[in-house]
């Protein structure tokens, strides 16, 4: 019998230089139209100039260590109850941690201009290991929001 293809059978290799799959998956979100190739140069050019900036650390640690400290814990939904919507605060599953981490360091990095693209995220991911910067900002940012509609935890479905 023939094995049938689903999209989820598609296995995500570890990257070449890291072994990671953490890195792949960075990298594949950070693609723009395909270029795979520039994706890839411009995460590891900006890997080499965040290991200058940050000495005696490896830079796979640096990486993880910079996307565990923007993954959000906590985030608002709307809820409508009768007429009205309340922002309801709720746990964020892991899944989506990562996924909101990689797209606000991301977003941050692509609105800073001037500079390549290499030297922007390089910049992102050295404030976001340092919890500071665009990310940890927006995460700040969700974690009061949900911290102000405590209230209505009780709505939470």
């Amino acid at each position: 019998m023939a094995k049938k293809f689903t999209a989820s059978s598609e296995v995500l290799r570890p990257d070449s230089k890291f072994n990671s799959k953490l890195v792949s998956k960075f990298i594949n979100c950070m693609m723009w139209g395909g270029k795979k190739s520039a994706a890839q140069n411009a995460f590891y050019d900006a890997m080499e100039i965040a290991v200058e900036k940050i000495k005696d650390v490896p830079p796979l640690e640096i990486f993880e260590t910079a996307i565990n400290n923007v993954k959000p814990t906590l985030e608002v939904r709307s809820k409508r109850v009768g007429g009205a919507s309340y922002q309801v605060p709720m746990q964020v599953n892991p899944k989506r941690q990562q996924s909101l981490a990689f797209r606000w360091i991301l977003a941050s990095a692509r609105g800073k201009k001037g500079k390549p693209m290499a030297q922007r995220l390089a910049s992102e991911l050295v404030d976001a290991y340092n919890r500071t910067g665009g990310a940890m900002t927006m995460r700040e940012n969700v974690h009061r929001m949900a911290e102000a509609n405590k209230a209505f935890a009780h709505f939470a479905w």
